[in-house]
């Protein structure tokens, strides 16, 4: 079996960790792996969203397999401590920070530290109302390795992030959904299912709007008001200009479905 798997199926490109005797933890391979599929899915037009989500009901992700970072290993130096990080594990935030279609994480049970974090750089999340969340590290020791000091405050506010990243606690469903770091609940039966209404829901939009307003919303939060509104104005023509927008104006006077190419 491999330990992490990649399907396509209309539209939606569902990466799925498979390690559930592992608690779903990833290896540097899967990282390269994992990777890999996130830029290729730049230029690939039958894919429109990707689904993230772990196997079986226990775990989502529980971060890296200790058997592969040695953080405990005398001999380790500060540099290869870093490098393992940033050349290997940081990797796949690094591709989906250059990904502009939507990634949506399926939360299927319990994400822990690293697990959790990439959960938190997915742009939307799905979650088990059986789960539960923790970043975890301090409670071994060591900051938040992929990520949690960056994501977290963006979705809970900083107050509510340093709780949760100052004290380790586990947080359940119902609580992760009143902060606000997810966006729907469902039931564990249902999560499959939920998660694929909702990845469908979005790859039935125009493909090449969706992605711009991926594109602008985080540009946006970078940026003064007068230079998001230029080049929000640039986005726009662009996407009026396409095939899809006529498309769309057009089911929408004839009252009937759109059909959208990606043009």
């Amino acid at each position: 079996m491999e330990d992490l798997v990649w399907t396509v199926d209309g539209g939606v490109g569902t990466i799925r960790l498979n390690r559930p005797e592992s608690r779903n933890s990833f290896t540097f391979t899967m990282i390269g792996r994992w990777a890999e599929i996130l830029r290729q899915v730049r230029h690939d037009d039958d894919v429109r969203v990707v689904v993230l989500t772990g196997t079986g009901d226990k775990a989502f992700c529980s971060g890296v397999d200790l058997g592969q970072i040695s953080n405990a290993d005398p001999d380790l130096t500060p540099l290869q401590r870093k490098s393992q990080l940033h050349d290997q594990i940081h990797l796949v935030a690094l591709a989906l920070a250059d990904l502009d279609k939507p990634v949506i994480a399926s939360i299927n049970g319990a994400a822990v530290g690293a697990g959790l974090d990439m959960a938190l750089m997915c742009d939307l999340r799905i979650m088990s109302t059986s789960a539960r969340v923790s970043e975890g590290y301090v409670k071994v020791g060591l900051t938040p390795g992929d990520g949690g000091a960056y994501y977290l405050p963006r979705l809970v506010g900083t107050s509510k992030a340093l709780e949760l990243l100052l004290t380790g606690e586990f947080i359940d469903a119902d609580e992760a959904l009143r902060i606000g770091l997810v966006n729907r609940l469902a039931a564990p039966e249902d999560l499959t299912a939920a998660t694929a209404a909702f990845a469908q829901s979005i790859a039935a939009m125009p493909p090449v709007t969706v992605r711009m307003i991926k594109r602008a919303t985080y540009q946006s939060a970078d940026i003064d008001l007068r230079t998001a509104l230029d080049m929000i104005s640039s986005h726009f023509a662009v996407v009026a200009a396409t095939e899809d927008a006529a498309e769309a104006l057009a089911a929408m006077k004839e009252r009937r479905p759109a059909s959208f190419v990606g043009r």
